[in-house]
């Protein structure tokens, strides 16, 4: 995953917002660039914007405080910016992360995702975080947390595949009535890696009208991508090891998609989910079933 350079470097080329977690195994090194940037003067602890996820195995109340502050220590921060649940599906509580029974198969658990919510809005509270939300939560389960009685804190986000084949107009609509941002992660496409990704999917990036639009304004099929999301109000997260590509992902500024670029890119839309977690696919709570 992300080493300590590249972290140190993304942040003197200007990223603010570092999206971690407890299973991208590196959440050390990334506390360490922050820390190293901190102590130099780069930035200040209130300039970085830390997200932190609850991963599928501590979804019962009594272990998302403690996941938490698992993370915390291994980052050495107080707090991050916002903690979300990954997903909605619960696995086999406990320090394995991808519980399996003897003949291979992944063992689950009963979510009550708003005992879990329930947990969140402790974390927040005691000071642990700043803000809550929520990861691939599809339409209904996004109602369960906000129709939730005696709801304190709302869910301001829900981080979600997001990208010109696969823009999300239904999720977009709802969450803007809701006052939830939208995240997008794979705002790229993503990496061809077979064992989580439906390789049927054309390469995003050789679109020929992302192409042709990035040549009139000199920028990369990846840097129309991302402005696309940009405008339409979507936080992009994109994920590179390459300096050269960090730094190419920041330039989206100085340039604005025209409106009907904009439309243009928006019929490019073919409902493509890359990451498709099919090997989850017979959890209760598996969100892509649903039409959003």
């Amino acid at each position: 995953m992300c080493d300590t350079q590249n972290m140190k470097y993304a942040i003197d080329v200007g990223y603010r917002h570092i999206d971690g977690a407890l299973v991208y195994f590196n959440e050390h090194e990334v506390g360490q660039a922050i820390r190293e940037k901190i102590a130099d003067g780069t930035v200040k602890r209130e300039d970085v914007f830390y997200c932190g996820k609850l991963w599928n195995t501590f979804h019962p109340p009594e272990l998302v405080m403690p996941a938490l502050k698992r993370t915390l220590k291994t980052l050495e921060l107080d707090y991050v910016d916002l903690y979300i649940i990954e997903l909605p599906l619960a696995f086999k509580p406990g320090d394995v992360f991808y519980p399996k029974d003897e003949n291979g198969k992944e063992v689950y658990h009963d979510t009550d995702l708003c005992a879990t919510w329930e947990a969140l809005e402790a974390c927040k509270d005691a000071g642990l975080t700043k803000s809550l939300g929520v990861s691939n939560f599809n339409k209904r389960q996004l109602e369960l947390i906000l129709n939730k009685p005696g709801l304190k804190h709302k869910p301001v986000t829900n981080q979600i595949e997001c990208h010109p084949y696969f823009t999300q107009p239904k999720m977009m609509e709802f969450c803007k009535k809701n006052d939830i941002i939208i995240v997008g992660y794979s705002p790229l496409g993503t990496s061809r890696d077979p064992s989580w990704v439906n390789l049927k999917s054309p390469p995003l990036l050789e679109d020929e009208l992302l192409v042709s639009i990035g040549k009139k304004y000199k920028k990369t099929s990846a840097q129309v991508a991302l402005r696309f999301n940009v405008q339409r109000g979507v936080v992009v997260i994109p994920k590179s090891f390459s300096p050269k590509r960090i730094k190419e992902n920041f330039e989206i500024f100085d340039f604005s998609l025209t409106d009907d670029e904009m439309k243009e890119i928006e019929g490019l839309n073919k409902n493509i989910r890359f990451v498709e977690l099919l090997m989850w696919s017979d959890h209760p709570e598996y969100p892509f079933h649903d039409d959003y």
